[in-house]
């Protein structure tokens, strides 16, 4: 019998015990023989019934909301992310150990290709235990688990070590305070044991000039301890900060004996003993926060005053406000009835792209967003074209964030078009903290990638068609695409044929490097420059008629059947992702179904194997779109499903990749379910949502929360 059908038979057999008694009351004749067997009943199984209820919550197995990691493998761990959109934390295979602590928006050049990396910023998560005089690593613990609640944002680590203790360790990034966050611990003694737990404060590699400090604020209501480190970044670009404290849940001058100790410039640590009975269980909790220049004048000081503010507000109103913060970020969330692993695959998605991005910022997402240094944390087209449309339609005040650091840094692509010739604003293939061109010399994609400034262009216009927001248009939106359009302008050659070309550049197939007429680059500049144009209009401006110039002569090459062609010269090779579907969805260059049928079954066969994800999640929707609800299923799966690496299924870049968190690939994947599924598209009236049908697995699909008025679409 499962867990929930025991619990309806016991609650029914409450129920007749309290009819029974009801009757008597009544004065009416009942069965005493068969009342005293029921009563009986309840109470020999009410004994077990709260055991039962403990057991059924520690398998999370069937929980949509939950990710659970057993029997870790540390040789073949990829960790998962705790994030509130400014640090990000990556778990560790050891106890109380984090792997990561990335800072967002502190850039400084060190590392790979002589350009900008984000910084890691100091471990202030890390812990130490000793029980019995023992410092517990891998081989002390047996039970070894972690499993995050992706409806809390919280990654919890139980182990056992030995027969001695129980132990339950918690890490959280808080939604609420941007630059917080909190460990909680819980220790469970199964034998008397004296333990020593360990706050370790430690400084990464590219960090120099470390300068460790330690003071204690002590009032009469409350004591602080402020575990601080200080450290320029690899050039002196920045300083960077970090705090923690301990907060006890004793009162004021009950706390244990705090003992602090400096082993090197790189690393110090606070600690605390306590001794415990058999069956006694202790809490303590962890606040640290971390700040550089890139945020504040005096990173130094705010790094102690957020941890401060954070140790006084206390554990469980930290907790509550946090949890709070999540629930009103999953009033926008994806339902799939029927299908528990897709349900929890695309909570997964939904829940690293809510963590990696906050609104009220001009912060963007980097391909990996905030699970480490994976693309040396800059901006690519991964923002525009992939994450960014899924936080639109769900969360669009985030959506938002990221086109604020694109208009921030717009004198910069301005910069970067002249020097290069070009009239308007030309954005960077990998964009830095300062929106400079920031790839590796050596990669092509720097000079030739230019279908990128499309794709901001594209992302701002859409923005405007959800929101209707002439202000924003007005003050944000018409002048970035002004600049955009200037830019395709002067980069537009016109041939002696009388129609415009885009010579020279690298595909959206990044195989496909300096070639002319690249069908997804001349079809994002067609697009905006008709946006920038509608944009005018709506503004009451007169649009330059170099624009629809343009945009009515470049060319879109097709072969002689009608199928459109990559590029000029392509001629049927091996692609490393989608470019000509890209056409038809995002963007509405090909709208007429024989040629999107056409272009799907000619380019669906030229897809690498080894390609990122993306290229399947565009052919998804398509499928979609046409009815093939089957087809479109199959894709979604193909999108994700191979690149999931272990314990948590995390994404990596690629099938067999070793590189997570792939965020790119769930913001494409989560398209499948939202634009083509689902069928929710962006036009000229808003969101709408077209005719499509639910795959034969799936009972029904709803989305909640969409758009500024949170409306609900379901598909049944």
């Amino acid at each position: 019998m499962k867990f929930n059908q025991i619990c309806q038979f016991y609650i029914l057999t409450l129920y007749e015990v309290k009819l029974y008694y009801l009757c008597m009351q009544s004065k009416i004749n009942v069965n005493m023989k068969k009342l005293r067997r029921i009563t009986t009943f309840v109470i020999i199984i009410q004994s077990y019934f709260l055991r039962l209820i403990v057991l059924h919550a520690q398998d999370l197995s069937n929980s949509a909301w939950h990710i659970q990691a057993k029997n870790i493998n540390p040789s073949n761990y990829y960790g998962i992310t705790v994030a509130n959109g400014m640090i990000g934390i990556v778990s560790s295979p050891n106890p109380l150990q984090v792997k990561d602590v990335v800072l967002n928006g502190a850039f400084d050049t060190y590392g790979r290709g002589r350009v900008s990396n984000i910084l890691k910023t100091f471990d202030f998560a890390n812990m130490d235990l000793d029980i019995e005089g023992r410092r517990l690593g891998r081989a002390d613990i047996s039970n070894y688990a972690q499993t995050l609640d992706m409806k809390n944002a919280a990654l919890t680590t139980t182990f056992d070590y030995q027969d001695k203790a129980s132990i339950k360790h918690t890490v959280l990034a808080l939604r609420h305070l941007p630059h917080t966050a909190l460990i909680d611990v819980e220790i469970t003694a199964k034998k008397d044991i004296e333990f020593t737990a360990h706050s370790v404060m430690s400084a990464p590699d590219m960090l120099r000039d470390v300068k460790n400090f330690y003071h204690r604020i002590d009032r009469p209501h409350a004591l602080i301890p402020l575990l601080t480190s200080v450290a320029k970044s690899p050039t002196g670009k920045h300083i960077v900060a970090a705090s923690n404290s301990f907060i006890f849940e004793e009162h004021r001058g009950e706390e244990p004996q705090l003992i602090h100790e400096e082993w090197d410039f790189n690393m110090h640590r606070l600690k605390f003993s306590k001794k415990l009975k058999a069956g006694e269980k202790y809490s303590f909790a962890i606040v640290g926060s971390s700040i550089a220049t890139e945020h504040v004048a005096d990173p130094h000081n705010e790094a102690e005053r957020m941890t401060i503010f954070a140790a006084l507000e206390k554990k469980e109103r930290l907790l509550k406000r946090h949890r709070e913060a999540w629930e009103k970020l999953w009033q926008s969330d994806i339902e799939i009835e029927g299908d528990l692993e897709s349900q929890r695959a695309v909570r997964s998605m939904l829940y690293h792209l809510y963590s990696f991005v906050r609104e009220g910022t001009a912060y963007s997402m980097s391909p990996m967003g905030l699970s480490g240094l994976g693309y040396n944390g800059h901006v690519f087209w991964d923002t525009e074209l992939w994450m960014y449309p899924p936080l639109l339609l769900l969360q669009p005040e985030m959506a938002k964030s990221t086109l604020e650091y694109r208009f921030e840094r717009l004198g910069q692509a301005k910069l970067n078009a002249k020097n290069r010739g070009y009239q308007g604003a030309m954005f960077p293939w990998e964009s830095d903290d300062e929106g400079q061109e920031a790839t590796p010399v050596w990669a092509l994609t720097g000079p030739f990638q230019h279908h990128i400034t499309g794709c901001v262009g594209y992302a701002f216009w859409k923005y405007y068609q959800v929101s209707k927001d002439k202000t924003w248009l007005r003050e944000r939106g018409y002048p970035m695409l002004k600049e955009i359009a200037d830019f395709w302008a002067s980069r537009a050659e016109k041939g002696s044929d009388g129609k415009y070309h885009i010579i020279n550049v690298v595909a959206a197939d990044e195989w496909a490097e300096n070639v002319d007429d690249n069908s997804f680059t001349n079809g994002i500049a067609i697009e905006v420059l008709k946006y920038a144009s509608q944009a005018a209009t709506d503004l009451g401006i007169s649009p330059n008629p170099k624009w629809n110039e343009v945009a009515n002569g470049l060319v879109v090459l097709k072969f002689p059947d009608g199928t459109t062609k990559e590029h000029a010269t392509y001629k049927g090779e091996m692609i490393k992702q989608g470019d000509a579907n890209l056409l038809s969805y995002p963007l509405k260059v090909i709208t007429d179904e024989a040629t999107i049928k056409k272009d799907l079954a000619y380019y669906e066969a030229k897809m690498a194997p080894d390609g990122p994800a993306m290229s399947h999640a565009i052919l998804g929707v398509l499928h979609a779109r046409l009815g093939n609800a089957e087809k479109a299923y199959e894709l979604f799966v193909r999108s994700y499903k191979p690149n999931e690496v272990p314990p948590f299924g995390v994404l990596a870049e690629t099938a067999g990749g070793t590189n997570p968190y792939f965020a790119t690939g769930a913001g494409g994947t989560l398209q499948v379910i939202l634009n083509g599924i689902a069928g929710l598209d962006i036009t000229p009236n808003g969101i709408v949502q077209l005719k499509t049908k639910l795959p034969s697995k799936w009972k029904s699909l709803t989305i909640k929360g969409v758009g500024l008025e949170k409306k609900t679409y379901v598909v049944k």
